[in-house]
């Protein structure tokens, strides 16, 4: 599937849509109710949230499927069914309360969502790799990620609206309605894109032989680190912002979740700002911009962790998770157009490889940051500490972490200024 035209990538980017719909719905309104309605320590969540992200661990040898049959389509329909069935059964799990019952449902849910999802999106993100020329890889994979976030930013408030008054069996009833959306929209948007192989499958190669061809590359390697650490930073916020509001500023869930979807939005922002900027000759390096994507996400948590500290404004939170969203896209915008390029210059028909092992490692990040992120926060809280003071140590602590995430990337050789061809996200 050579030379996919802007059509054929919106279309793909619609399964990222729905995706991040359901995906949203996991870590804002099910993590809220687990934190404030049932009252049970953020760590649940946190562990909840941690099983999602572990299992794609399993990227590579998805990725490494894909590559080796040669069509990526079967993999993102089963992929989001399985995403979309382990939403609704997290939900059941959390309305059924704080029965053990109840926590091991939801820990089934959670584990199907990993699965779907890394399923889906790998094989996404591999097509991309594979069938967009050079000179639209990096306008693709923006595009690609901002439709993702825009089913963050739409699912979130749409949520938060239908949830208010909470109860049990609404919050089933608008996660399924979500779910069963998402899985039909997607499974719509890639009928008939693939008409013909993502690429010529190459030999067939064990799984070991393949990701050991992409370890042995020193680029593939060092940006492997850099994902590592810089998501472990942008990661361990996802799971605390919604309690916080909750528990510091008393905020109810349908409000919470619209901050949700505030985030999101100013995610959204940041990267169209620098889909809008990057073409211009001085503005072109990616490492650039993840270095001030960085230390710009430093600088909205400080203000977060200040927030309630200035008489618990609620307008002085909405202004901090905005800024926090607005800065974590651009770093993530100029660290996406980074991963598209070298895996397109990797062998060809190896794509799914590459992006498995570094889906592997943003995974592995992700399931880490949840629980340091609320684990910290359950521990400062046990230590005698207001609610306030537990929560912003944890953001303080996370703002940091982004400072080390900007020097490891001002000095990462492999994401120094992309070719003029890949240095315009989005050059439509």
């Amino acid at each position: 599937m050579n030379g996919l035209g802007w059509r054929a990538i919106v279309r793909l980017g619609l399964v990222q849509t729905s995706l991040g719909a359901i995906v949203v719905m996991m870590t804002s309104a099910l993590n809220r109710v687990m934190v404030v309605e049932l009252a049970l320590p953020a760590l649940v969540p946190g562990l909840l949230i941690a099983i999602h992200h572990a299992v794609q661990v399993l990227r590579p040898a998805w990725g490494h499927g894909s590559d080796s049959s040669g069509r990526r389509t079967p993999w993102i329909v089963s992929g989001m069914a399985m995403l979309a069935l382990g939403g609704l059964v997290a939900a059941l799990g959390v309305a059924s309360g704080r029965s053990g019952g109840g926590l091991a449902l939801a820990a089934l849910g959670f584990l199907g969502v990993g699965l779907g999802a890394g399923a889906a999106g790998t094989s996404v993100l591999a097509t991309l790799a594979s069938g967009v020329a050079p000179a639209r890889r990096a306008g693709a994979a923006t595009l690609v990620w901002v439709m993702m976030i825009f089913g963050f930013a739409i699912t979130a408030p749409l949520a938060g609206h239908f949830l208010d008054p909470y109860t049990p069996a609404r919050l089933v009833a608008v996660t399924g309605t979500v779910c069963l959306c998402a899985f039909v929209l997607s499974a719509l948007a890639v009928w008939g894109v693939e008409a013909t192989p993502v690429s010529t499958p190459p030999a067939k190669r064990p799984l070991k032989a393949a990701l050991g061809e992409v370890w042995r590359d020193a680029e593939a390697r060092s940006f492997t680190l850099f994902i590592f650490v810089s998501m472990l930073a942008y990661s361990a916020q996802e799971l605390l912002v919604e309690p916080f509001a909750g528990l510091v500023f008393g905020l109810p869930p349908g409000a919470t979740t619209k901050l949700a979807g505030l985030q999101h939005g100013g995610v959204l922002v940041g990267m169209l700002a620098v889909a809008a900027l990057a073409s211009r000759s001085r503005l072109k390096s990616l490492r650039g911009w993840t270095v001030a994507g960085c230390l710009a996400s430093a600088a909205s948590l400080v203000g977060l962790a200040a927030s309630g500290k200035w008489g618990a404004d609620p307008l002085a939170l909405r202004v901090c998770v905005g800024a926090l969203g607005v800065s974590n896209g651009i770093y993530a915008v100029a660290a996406i157009g980074s991963m598209m390029g070298l895996a397109g210059k990797g062998a060809r028909g190896r794509e799914g490889a590459r992006m498995g092992v570094w889906g592997a490692a943003q995974a592995l990040a992700f399931a880490l940051g949840g629980l340091v992120g609320t684990g910290l926060a359950d521990l400062a809280r046990w230590g005698g500490a207001s609610a306030l003071d537990a929560y912003a140590f944890v953001f303080v602590i996370e703002a940091a972490a982004f400072v080390a995430s900007g020097e490891i990337a001002r000095r990462l050789g492999g994401a120094r200024s992309a070719a003029p061809a890949e240095a315009a996200p989005l050059g439509i």
